[in-house]
């Protein structure tokens, strides 16, 4: 016998399982938000909290890795963009995991996901004046920085070399 396929786990169950025990019984009052980025193929899913120590210095880890490990420099200052235009949050970790896509494009979406969860946090926990403010400068910076790109890759066809060159 061949097997079915069996419905996939939601994405938070396949991210979160093992990496991040925030269950609501065992942090019940953690302040913190969930947000997801796409480009591409790539999803990225980051969890923004509260720091656990009050005053203490934010952290921005991407699979594991603090941001400041990120290679090359010209994709690090890219994920790091959404604080240089509203500011370093002084006590968010915000922490993210990437899947799916090659490694240009979860950055692009780990960019994205860190943008909308400190956009989120600050409406959720703060005023909404702030979030509008930081929403407005982001998408005058740049639109991808809240707003996903549709685009994808369209699949080859028959008769040619790719998806739209044909044989002459």
């Amino acid at each position: 016998g061949r097997k079915l396929p069996t419905a996939h786990p939601p994405l938070s169950f396949v991210f979160f399982s093992r990496s991040f025990n925030m269950a609501k019984g065992k942090f019940p009052n953690v302040k913190r938000v969930m947000t997801c980025g796409k480009k591409k193929k790539a999803i990225a899913v980051a969890i923004c909290r509260e720091t656990a120590v009050k005053n203490g210095r934010s952290m921005v880890k991407v699979d594991g890795r603090p941001a400041a490990f990120i290679q090359p420099d010209g994709l690090r200052a890219k994920v790091l963009e959404p604080f240089l235009i509203i500011g370093k949050q002084p006590n968010l970790d915000i922490r993210v995991k990437t899947r799916g896509g090659g490694c240009v494009a979860q950055l692009y979406a780990a960019r994205q996901s860190i943008a909308k969860s400190v956009i989120a946090y600050v409406q959720k926990y703060h005023d909404e004046s702030t979030k509008i403010e930081m929403k407005d400068s982001l998408i005058a910076y740049d639109r991808q920085l809240l707003v996903a790109d549709p685009r994808r890759v369209e699949p080859k066809k028959f008769g040619g070399h790719g998806a739209r060159a044909r044989r002459t």
